[in-house]
């Protein structure tokens, strides 16, 4: 990890916690600005964006390092317990920041991977990858995010920059409902890919050590499920659901091989659920450049974590989030480098369209 490099003359609000300022609706860019020809965009150093989305557990519920006995069972399973655990040192260590380096309340602040990330209450988060992009205001939680991160700003030389969309309660079946379903199209994707737009047009005043560079969508991390999962009509029609979604962001980006990495929701007990998830992404339609991601071997014991009650939150686990997040991370890495050596990235002829033209709706 690079420190210095890219934090050198930034706002305070980038170079320690994640930057809270006003909501903003960013100006939309046109479908030219979307879509430059090649010759404009091959002097410009690369940006890799990926679009995380989906609900409660995207957003984020790890605890970091609170310990009331009370409200978080006195510390257990925070994200510092593990991390300063001398067992977890060695692969886990560099998440603490080095002596006289920049942090967040001790925590590392990469200079080469990227957040922008605007709540459901409304507050735009937007810096360098540390502890605190979560739903919650300071920087005592996490979600994947930190995790995933962690695994591309590692592989990658170029920066990185994750867009992450999220809202608590939503399902695929209604909220998220891609446009090729059957029904009216959702909200929430007609909500994520507008702010997925908002995000990529404000980079240069939100990030503007990023502004000479020319973004790409590298792929896109779902980690959602667990609405549907209490659903019996949505858990069967979730495969399909999911199949109709892959296939309808690829077509919203003019790509049919962007990477596609889907988070299983192992915190649910039920396996026809989690089937369906593995189901969705292994469609012959989308099971090219589609990755199912197994989650459940990162669920803790309830007795072994801050939140015992909150199941559907993984007990507020910080090891069950950085896994899942490393996790991810490692899949989408696997399915990026296979589709650059295949020569499919998209860059070839122009670069990924960075954003959609218009939001897709029925």
């Amino acid at each position: 990890m690079r420190f210095l490099a890219l934090l050198a003359g930034l706002p305070i609000a980038l170079a320690s916690s994640p930057a809270h300022v006003d909501a903003q609706q960013a100006p939309k860019p046109s479908a030219a600005q979307a879509t430059k020809p090649p010759a404009q965009q091959a002097t410009k150093p690369v940006l890799r964006v990926y679009l995380l989305a989906g609900q409660s557990n995207m957003e984020g519920h790890g605890v970091v390092d609170l310990d009331d006995e009370r409200d978080y069972n006195g510390g257990r399973g925070t994200l510092a317990r593990f991390v300063d655990d001398p067992a977890n040192t060695a692969a886990w260590g560099d998440l603490r920041a080095a002596e006289g380096a920049p942090s967040t309340n001790g925590w590392a602040i990469r200079d080469d991977v990227f957040v922008s990330y605007l709540t459901q209450r409304g507050t735009q988060k937007a810096g360098a990858l540390t502890v605190g992009y979560s739903c919650y205001e300071g920087a005592h939680h996490i979600g994947p995010e930190l995790g995933i991160g962690r695994q591309l700003g590692r592989r990658f030389d170029e920066p990185v920059l994750l867009v992450k969309t999220a809202w608590g309660g939503k399902s695929l079946m209604k909220d998220f409902r891609p446009p090729s379903a059957e029904g009216d199209t959702g909200p929430y994707y007609t909500k994520m890919l507008e702010e997925y737009r908002a995000a990529i047009a404000a980079i240069p005043t939100r990030f503007p050590q990023l502004a000479g560079h020319a973004p790409h969508l590298d792929g896109f991390i779902w980690m959602q499920g667990w609405n549907d999962a209490c659903d019996k009509a949505a858990t069967a029609e979730y495969a399909a659901n999911l199949a109709h979604l892959i296939r309808d962001l690829r077509a919203e980006f003019g790509n049919p091989t962007l990477p596609f990495a889907s988070g299983e929701s192992g915190n649910w007990d039920g396996e026809e659920f989690r089937t369906a998830q593995r189901k969705g992404c292994e469609d012959p339609s989308v099971a090219a450049h589609t990755r199912f991601v197994p989650t459940r071997g990162f669920l803790r014991k309830p007795e072994d974590s801050p939140n015992k009650g909150h199941g559907h939150h993984w007990f507020g686990n910080g090891e069950s989030y950085l896994r899942i997040g490393d996790a991810l991370g490692a899949a989408m890495i696997v399915l990026v480098d296979e589709r650059e050596q295949q020569g499919t990235s998209g860059r070839e002829a122009g670069g990924d369209a960075v954003a959609p033209a218009a939001p897709a709706s029925k």
